[in-house]
């Protein structure tokens, strides 16, 4: 009976330590299920949105960066001569004798921008008449813009306008325009008639650019009381001259050369002013002209 009763404790201690056997096996079994079950549920959170976003990064590197904004070529030109010294003493005696030193300066609120002088000569010939000159000189300066373009984009759309307005004069006759040599990158002549109360005008209207600069220089002359018209093929030669002359002074200003010649990497455009030039935006704020050199040349003498 003893050890029978032995035997059922020894059974019951076996089946006790199974079971204990069985727990510890499957407590550590656990933990594994556990880390398993982890990992495929990491794994399944990257492929819903881990590689998704590892893949957005390495998309983001191969996209391009942002553009930088556009660059236009830097202006040339970066202040304009003093408009009443751009012509020497001796240009001034031939055109406007009896003004030559009455220059007088237009208004502006920025001289390295934009400026004028004009002069007034009036040769009092007593009984015969009078020769009567005017001349007046503008320069205006464009800025590089990333917006608007270049300087030199600018210069060359103004210089057309300039030569469109010249050619445009109400009341005109005989308008004729031709191109103008050896005087910065693109220059024309615009010349006409005019008829006044006073007298019979001839009109000279040379428009010039160089790099970012616009010269325009208006010259007329007319014979009153009996005087006689001023040749015109005079006039245009001493007005060509004198534009030669304020073309070479915007780059003495600025340190350069003569400026009379073709200035490399400038935009390029027809000197009779027929031919289009780039397309170009208005002119820059600051030097946006109120009125066109050219009409109010006409309403002078």
């Amino acid at each position: 009976m003893q050890r029978a009763a032995q035997r059922d404790d020894r059974a019951q201690l076996d089946q006790r330590a199974k079971r204990l056997r069985r727990v510890l096996v499957c407590a550590a079994a656990v933990p594994a299920v556990l880390i398993t079950a982890a990992c495929s549920s990491d794994s399944g959170a990257g492929d819903k949105g881990g590689p998704a976003a590892g893949q957005s990064a390495g998309d983001a590197k191969k996209q391009p960066s942002a553009s930088a904004s556009p660059t236009v070529r830097a202006a040339a030109y970066r202040t304009l001569p003093e408009p009443c010294k751009v012509l020497s003493k001796g240009t001034l005696g031939d055109l406007v004798p009896k003004g030559s030193k009455a220059g007088k300066d237009g208004t502006s609120d920025d001289v390295s921008t934009r400026s004028s002088c004009s002069w007034n000569s009036l040769d009092n010939n007593g009984v015969k008449g009078s020769q009567f000159r005017w001349l007046n000189v503008s320069l205006l300066r464009f800025d590089s813009d990333a917006t608007r373009g270049s300087g030199d984009q600018q210069a060359h759309a103004y210089y057309l306008r300039q030569i469109s307005d010249a050619k445009g004069v109400a009341g005109a006759k005989n308008t004729t325009s031709q191109p103008v040599a050896g005087t910065g990158d693109e220059a024309t002549t615009v010349r006409y008639d005019l008829k006044k109360k006073e007298g019979a005008f001839k009109q000279q209207t040379v428009v010039a650019r160089v790099e970012n600069v616009v010269v325009t220089l208006d010259y007329n002359g007319a014979g009153l009381a009996g005087e006689k018209t001023p040749d015109a093929a005079a006039l245009t030669k001493a007005a060509e001259k004198a534009a030669k002359e304020a073309i070479a002074s915007v780059a003495s200003a600025n340190g350069k050369g003569s400026g009379a010649g073709s200035a490399s990497g400038s935009t390029s455009g027809s000197t009779s002013g027929s031919t289009s030039g780039p397309a170009s935006d208005s002119p820059s704020e600051s030097a946006s002209p109120s009125a066109s050199p050219s009409k109010s040349a006409a309403k002078k003498g």
